[in-house]
């Protein structure tokens, strides 16, 4: 039955409207944005079997055009908007960074992470350059490797730091495995970079191994 058949009160955007998007499931939410469905399925259970295939909301988002378009209903059209959506997100985040401290909200940090370089199909390492407030001044790309590997030079990271005046950066790379544990490659380049970093008189706050549904802290293991 289509959502126009409902019951108004069981109406996704009817719900949002008078009780707030807060109570809403994560298919309702999605069914908004996809409006229509397609035969044979309401837009609420074409939600549902994109959440079920991929997973998770954040997983779906990660994903890319060709997965994406394999679905029902689902072709480049919807693709550039949820394209759309992620980078607004993305956005939304290094706008909250930029205006505090970034250790006051380190979820923040994540969640822009695993949004800006996540989904990535090889390896990319990014540092976030921070003030002696530890507010943003700058992300910026430094190095893409491969599938399995980047190749990061400490000097290359040094150099950029004091072209931006840092006083302190946060580094991170992705792991496309989607396994976000950190390697002991990971561990002996965080020891380099915070060494290299020393002589500048920079701070190396964190180094963050980054996946699509998570991202994992060096420093809160003890390994910065």
């Amino acid at each position: 039955m289509s959502i126009t058949h409902w019951p108004e009160a069981e109406r996704p955007r009817e719900k949002l409207r008078q009780h707030g998007p807060q109570i809403l499931s994560d298919a309702e939410l999605l069914a908004i944005f996809l409006r229509t469905g397609v035969r044979g399925l309401s837009a609420v259970d074409m939600a549902r079997q994109l959440l079920q295939r991929f997973g998770s909301l954040g997983k779906l988002l990660a994903a890319g055009e060709a997965d994406i378009s394999r679905c029902a209903g689902m072709g480049p059209a919807k693709y550039a908007q949820f394209a759309a959506i992620k980078e607004l997100a993305r956005r939304l985040l290094a706008e909250d960074m930029q205006l505090g401290d970034v250790l006051d909200s380190p979820d923040a940090v994540r969640h822009y992470l695993r949004l800006a370089i996540g989904a990535q199909d090889v390896e990319v390492f990014v540092v976030l350059f921070l003030t002696a407030q530890n507010r943003v001044l700058a992300v910026e790309e430094v190095a893409r490797g491969t599938l399995t590997e980047t190749r990061v030079y400490p000097r290359e990271v040094v150099r950029r730091a004091l072209q931006h005046n840092a006083s302190a950066v946060i580094v991170a790379h992705n792991h496309p495995s989607g396994v976000a544990e950190p390697s002991a490659a990971d561990r002996a380049l965080t020891a380099t970079l915070k060494q290299a970093l020393l002589l500048v008189d920079i701070r190396l706050l964190d180094h963050f191994v980054v996946t699509g549904t998570r991202a994992e802290s060096l420093a809160e293991r003890g390994w910065v």
